[in-house]
């Protein structure tokens, strides 16, 4: 059987079931055989015999002479192929209209939903702290003028956040402007203290103040992160928002120099 695969798999590739194949080039051997018969030499059982050769005589491609026992022959392998090639043009050509059609149908579609948005597809809603995370690295990388941010427990970024850092000197290197606003309570952590003296050192403004409304980044009056604490799951649970709105961007920035204005530039317990 094993020199029979090549033959098998081609006329699979002409669209025989694999059981079809087997059959038709065992009755190719000889004139006729019965179905006991040819389900032997062909290896396929003998339940499903009858169904492959009812499909072969269907595809007129064997040929039946009934008798008290019914024998099968198979039509010539020349008029076979061609039969077999037949059907493939008939596919494809029927597959073509279709595609034609689909094609007609989807295009339209296609070009409608280029000049649709998704309703609020400029709201990002992040839940899992490693994505909070991950944007808030991601909007300080994307400023390119200007950062202003509220800082208040907790925080997402390691008070050693060196990538911050690097921002902050980039951004005034460039002409930039870093601001953040920390709370006095935020100072009560040592590591907290060295991160704003490092930023202070790298070219951030930082002024202090009692309380915040939130966490917040501004970056460009145009790209905004900032959590909103659930006031039913409570404490611990917040939902970061991470905005690309250039209005809602610049409200908010007219709400940081408010804030910013009434700030003290020393902490509290310093003053």
């Amino acid at each position: 059987m094993e020199t029979e695969e090549g033959p098998v798999n081609d006329l699979v590739a002409l669209g025989l079931a694999r059981y079809e194949a087997r059959v038709y080039l065992a009755l190719v051997r000889r004139e006729s055989y019965t179905a006991a018969e040819v389900a032997r030499e062909a290896d396929v059982p003998r339940q499903r015999v009858y169904d492959v050769l009812d499909a072969l005589v269907r595809r007129r491609l064997a040929s039946t002479r009934p008798g008290r026992v019914a024998t099968f022959s198979a039509v010539a392998p020349e008029l076979a192929v061609a039969r077999l090639m037949a059907l493939q043009r008939e596919t494809l050509e029927r597959l073509d209209r279709v595609s034609s059609a689909l094609t007609a149908a989807l295009v339209p579609v296609w070009a409608d939903g280029r000049t649709q948005t998704v309703p609020m597809d400029y709201v990002e809603i992040l839940r899992d702290p490693k994505s909070i995370a991950e944007a808030f690295t991601d909007i300080q990388g994307q400023a390119t003028h200007e950062l202003l941010s509220f800082c208040k427990p907790p925080f997402v970024a390691p008070a050693a956040n060196t990538p911050g850092i690097k921002v902050v000197r980039r951004l005034r290197r460039s002409g930039g402007s870093v601001r953040a606003i920390y709370t006095h309570d935020s100072l009560d952590d040592a590591a907290v203290r060295e991160s704003v003296r490092r930023f202070g050192a790298a070219g951030e403004e930082h002024r202090f103040t009692a309380d915040l409304p939130l966490k917040l980044v501004v970056a460009d009056a145009s790209l905004v992160l900032c959590d909103m604490p659930d006031p039913v799951a409570g404490t611990g649970a917040t939902t970061a928002l991470y905005i690309e709105h250039p209005a809602l961007a610049a409200c908010l920035r007219l709400a940081f120099l408010t804030v910013w204005e009434g700030a003290q530039t020393v902490p509290q317990q310093q003053a």
